[in-house]
């Protein structure tokens, strides 16, 4: 089994929340996904902060296409970890 994760980068937390909701229904993910703020270099500023959403599939099942697709509907994209 590996241990494969997809990192998907939203521009705001609240981007971040819904698309971790759909994900559930979208793609099935049993396991809630984890939000990460990630702060751009030098921002002091939450609002400058883009919110990662990190998910786990050991399995190998989730097509990243389709992730990066899922994503774009947030104006954000899934990122190579």
């Amino acid at each position: 089994m590996s241990d494969v994760r997809h990192v998907l980068v939203l521009p705001d937390r609240d981007a971040a929340e819904e698309a971790a909701e759909a994900l559930g229904e979208r793609f099935g993910v049993a396991e809630e996904p984890r939000l990460v703020r990630d702060a751009l270099a030098g921002e002091d500023d939450a609002e400058d902060a883009q919110w990662l959403v990190l998910l786990r599939d050991e399995e190998g099942l989730l097509d990243p296409a389709a992730l990066d697709e899922f994503a774009g509907q947030w104006e954000g994209w899934r990122e190579e970890p």
